[in-house]
């Protein structure tokens, strides 16, 4: 018996950490969790590989909790080399329409004109969109970090 094929999508940008199950490009159940990223990336990975044949993964490279999206990119990045899936990326503006983005303590990461700013607004909270077609996913997998390590 063989199992389905599917596409998932992880948003580690904040919390809840979301995962959508997509197949044939289109959303067929999403998950969360208020886990650490670290705990619950690899809970998901292990439990719908049981159920599924994961072809794609993709995930929002940021900008968002450094934390989040460094280990989304190291484990989901390993996930797919180890199980032969394509690993993509998309802005995290994508997934809430070009919305700031909550940063920490009142700022929110704003796209203004292809730049990224820091600015002391309220943020938007991504979602997962009903298809992946109109998503730009980019072989680029680099997380966004915005700002420079200090």
């Amino acid at each position: 018996m063989s199992l389905p094929s599917c596409e998932l999508l992880f948003i580690t940008l904040g919390s809840p950490l979301l995962v959508g199950i997509y197949q044939n490009g289109e959303l067929k159940q999403s998950l969360s969790s208020d886990k650490p990223s670290s705990e619950a990336i690899t809970e998901f990975l292990a439990e719908l590989k049981k159920q599924y044949k994961i072809t794609k993964i993709i995930y929002a490279n940021g900008p968002g909790s450094f934390m989040g999206l460094k280990v989304a990119f190291v484990a989901l990045g390993v996930f797919a080399g180890v199980y032969g899936c394509e690993f993509g990326a998309v802005s995290g503006f994508s997934l809430n329409g070009n919305a700031p983005i909550a940063a920490k303590k009142g700022f929110s990461f704003v796209l203004n004109d292809d730049k990224i700013s820091l600015e002391p607004v309220l943020g938007v909270s991504a979602s997962l969109p009903k298809s992946l077609k109109n998503l730009s996913i980019s072989t680029d997998v680099l997380p966004n970090y915005v700002l420079e390590a200090v």
